[in-house]
């Protein structure tokens, strides 16, 4: 568990009940979209989001973002305190906390807290959708909330929060929780200030995760050389290229067998989706940065991460991973079944018809439905469908 020191929680912040701002010039509007309709920012918060933003791609250590960031998202968002969790995949269930101005107690009382932790519960059914306590309860079943008691005898009088569940669509998510100790909710124009903000922090996360930690070990772009599963090309923009890693160039060729032996540009569609993102006034949405082509069983996805500065340039790393659409097995499955039968289950999570499994393995059709036959009962299914869905189910987050 990390923490970070914050503002003083002694006396109430000054939340402003009512806030009347200069409307913007048209150059300078930027629109966000909400249930409610658009809303502008105003030139305040253009310049906190610009300042916020930069924050946020300034280096690989989580800890060193938030604490670079720690200042502008109060002025942006105003709290008593926040807290970020990102979960740790070796360790389902735990977390580990980064906290911007929240007290230790917060999270060393978390894991009583957890079964009663009425965010949580209501975030993880709308992953990066910013929420607001009303959003999750009234206002009385909030004050009856055994999460609102407990943290009350522990001295935290949290009487309202916003928080949204931050899906990295990776092995681990996180979320990120506004607090305020006293009776002003947040509105509907912070919160949709956070769901503005919503694709920023999962990049951060995302990115920090990827290559933080190797990061840490050594120089930041010999780091993409060891970063497992994936293969790497860093670029200068708009095209003057780095390094690659030894892999990069194979799967091009696979991807793009019309490119020449020795050609050491990228494909243009890639060109092309990097000129967009770096395009003056883009907007970050979830799932911009990452581009993905189709194959017959599994799919090339290129994840488009812009590095922390180096040496006066803004590198960029394009992070290449052929994925299989087959949704993985659980391990305890493979446990309880025969090698050939775990063949024939990831026939079936690969959404292939027992015709092709047969194919696939070299079987005949009828000992493909045998070896069905037989698993459902081995792992306590009853068909296919069933199959298929607790396979998926396992992969949720949580």
């Amino acid at each position: 568990m990390t923490s970070m020191d914050g503002p003083s929680r002694q006396g109430a912040r000054p939340y402003p009940l009512r806030v009347t701002d200069p409307k913007p010039s048209p150059p300078l509007c930027h629109c966000l979209y909400r249930l409610g309709g658009p809303m502008n920012l105003n030139a305040r918060e253009q310049a906190l989001i610009s300042e916020l933003t930069q924050a946020l791609s300034s280096s690989l250590d989580l800890t060193e973002v938030l604490t670079r960031a720690q200042t502008t998202i109060t002025q942006l968002l105003p709290s008593d305190y926040a807290a970020l969790c990102v979960s740790r995949p070796e360790r389902p269930g735990d977390y580990e906390w980064l906290g911007l101005g929240a007290p230790g107690v917060l999270f060393a009382h978390y894991p009583e807290l957890a079964a009663v932790d009425f965010v949580r519960e209501s975030v993880v059914k709308h992953p990066n959708v910013a929420l607001r306590d009303s959003d999750m309860l009234s206002r009385k079943e909030l004050k009856r909330s055994l999460l609102y008691l407990r943290c009350r005898e522990l001295g935290l009088p949290l009487e309202h929060v916003m928080a949204v569940l931050l899906d990295l669509r990776q092995d681990w998510h996180g979320g990120f929780t506004l607090y305020r100790e006293h009776a002003q909710p947040f509105s509907a124009r912070e919160q949709a200030l956070l769901n503005w903000l919503t694709p920023y922090l999962v990049n951060t996360v995302r990115n920090c995760r990827m290559f933080g930690s190797e990061a840490m070990r050594g120089d930041l772009l010999d780091a993409l050389f060891r970063h497992q599963g994936a293969e790497c090309v860093v670029l200068d923009p708009p095209e003057r290229e780095r390094l690659r890693t030894p892999g990069a160039t194979e799967i091009l060729k696979r991807w793009y067998p019309e490119l020449k032996l020795h050609d050491a540009q990228l494909p243009s569609e890639l060109r092309e989706h990097l000129r967009k993102l770096r395009a003056p006034g883009t907007e970050r949405k979830l799932g911009v940065d990452t581009w993905v082509r189709s194959g017959q069983q599994r799919d090339l996805k290129v994840t488009f991460v812009e590095l922390p500065e180096q040496r006066g340039s803004r590198p960029w790393a394009l992070v290449f991973q052929e994925c299989s659409r087959a949704i993985p097995m659980p391990e305890q499955w493979r446990q309880k079944i025969s090698k050939r039968e775990a063949d024939v289950v990831q026939g079936v999570l690969s959404n292939w018809a027992n015709e092709t499994i047969a194919h696939e393995l070299g079987l005949t059709l009828n000992t493909v439905k045998t070896h069905l036959r037989n698993i459902f009962p081995k792992l306590g299914m009853e068909s296919r469908t069933d199959l298929l869905y607790h396979a998926a189910w396992r992969q949720k987050p949580g």
